[in-house]
């Protein structure tokens, strides 16, 4: 095992099958997590005894201990008796008092990455969705795919998908298909045959400091699959061809812009805002696609779909059919009702959106939707993110009539960057600033007129304001 940063301890999959024998005890530290309690969930699946802690409740932890998993409601040493190993992920490190505990009585501390990667052993095609944005729809829509396609995958992306009611999935066929994090490298444990990376740029700045460190981390990733594996990779995107030079996988592009594309969309139209297109596989016409979700983003995302389904050999009239019926993913233009007491019919959209280039790609989408309003309310998440990506912010929302900024959500971060988002409301002609929840949904109420859409949009705990303002 090697350290690649501190308190993160990178196993590999033959070592944790010698520490980590089936019906062993596990014990997740914040096992409330999207991909925590999914991994949790599968592994209790798998035999073995699980439980975890978390200081939040939440829908997750409710399905747990629906389950039979125990979950404590706070981190505490005590809470580890008994276990015999201990998952972790990014956010955990020295100062969480189960990490300190099972470190000094010497139990396994398995981070999530290297885990995950232990449980998709045996598995033929493991399918890993990256990019910095778009990868949870994308995985998403591919997962969806594989189930249209009776191919029995396994699962486990970031957002519910609707007709699974989670995140995850334990299969029992050949392909296991996961949304793969490049926060802090952690995409780096996985081994993928099928590494898909839909686009590359600067976010996570509290990690990345440098465009070139993120080409770097990528090109290691798309290294991984080796020359029986397969990238999947975006020749739309300069960086991403920067960083899958050099890789000895077998390379399939997919694109819109790029003729050379080994899976192109041409003739694209859209209805309702959603992309109806023409595929061309190497310059042949190989399927007509029209999908059910909004967006051009959506168009490029299909596509990846379209190569990685193509090359575990699904048919294309299925390819077809799949991507036609998938409508979306939780929190991902997600339709959540209408604005509530209002005197007019407004719909409420969430998105998950927290990035200046997936803010635009979101706003394109729904301004194809043809409301003759759309309104956004949108919460910066991390200060770090928004002092570095500033200026970006503020060209983000040109696409919208109005934009309403709530506080930025601080997550892991101290704000010692002395960033608001009142200061980009100022910036923003079309902009303001309300940081009361109450005020803004009675605002919201007050100022809404027929025609409107409501966007709400960030990767906090807005999520919350969106389910509280919808009704049916």
């Amino acid at each position: 095992m090697e350290h690649t940063e501190k308190c993160i301890i990178m196993h590999s999959t033959k070592e944790l099958e010698q520490l980590l024998p089936r019906g062993c005890r596990l014990f997740f530290i914040g096992i409330g997590g999207v991909s925590m309690s999914a991994l949790a969930m599968i592994a209790k699946e798998q035999g073995y005894t699980v439980g975890g802690s978390d200081r939040a409740s939440s829908r997750n932890t409710e399905m747990l201990k629906e389950a039979g998993i125990p979950v404590f409601p706070r981190h505490a040493a005590e809470n580890i008796a008994g276990y015999d190993a201990v998952i972790y992920n990014a956010a955990i490190g020295r100062g969480n008092p189960e990490y300190d505990a099972a470190e000094e009585k010497g139990l396994p501390l398995v981070y999530r990455s290297c885990f995950l990667t232990f449980l998709m052993r045996g598995y033929r095609h493991g399918i890993g969705v990256a990019g910095m944005h778009g990868k949870t729809t994308t995985s998403a829509m591919l997962s969806h795919l594989f189930l249209y396609a009776k191919r029995d995958p396994a699962i486990l992306i970031g957002a519910e998908l609707p007709e699974l009611g989670h995140d995850f999935r334990s299969g029992g066929g050949d392909d296991f298909i996961f949304e793969a994090c490049e926060y802090k490298d952690s995409f780096l444990s996985f081994k993928p045959s099928v590494a898909v990376v839909l686009n590359e740029e600067m976010d996570h700045p509290d990690y990345f400091k440098s465009l070139d460190q993120i080409k770097d981390s990528f090109h290691r990733y798309l290294e991984i699959p080796g020359k029986d594996g397969y990238d999947i990779i975006n020749c739309d995107d300069e960086n991403v061809l920067a960083s899958a030079n050099g890789s000895p996988a077998h390379r399939v592009t997919f694109g819109i812009e790029n003729p050379t594309a080994d899976y192109r969309a041409v003739d694209i139209t859209y209805e309702d805002g959603c992309g109806r297109f023409t595929v061309l596989k190497q310059g042949e016409p190989f399927c007509r696609v029209r999908l059910s979700v909004t967006g051009t983003h959506n168009v490029s995302n299909a596509l990846a779909c379209i190569a990685a389904a193509d090359i575990c050999g699904i048919e294309k009239e299925t390819i077809e059919a799949g991507l036609a019926t998938f409508t979306g993913a939780g929190r991902r233009m997600e339709f959540k009702g209408y604005l509530r007491d209002c005197p007019h019919r407004v719909p409420v959209y969430d998105d998950f959106g927290h990035h200046p280039s997936e803010i635009m790609t979101t706003l394109d989408g729904a301004r194809r939707m043809n409301f003759t309003r759309l309104r956004c309310v949108y919460q910066p998440h991390t200060y770090s993110r928004t002092a570095e990506l500033f200026e970006d912010f503020c060209r983000a929302f040109e696409a919208c009539d109005e934009v309403i900024f709530a506080d930025i959500y601080a997550a892991r971060e101290e704000n010692v960057y002395g960033i608001s988002s009142e200061q980009i409301a100022e910036r923003i002609p079309h902009a303001k600033y309300d940081p009361d929840w109450e005020h803004l949904l009675a605002y919201l109420q007050k100022t809404s007129q027929d025609g409107d859409m409501l966007l709400i949009m960030g990767a906090g705990d807005i999520a919350k304001f969106a389910e509280r303002i919808a009704g049916k």
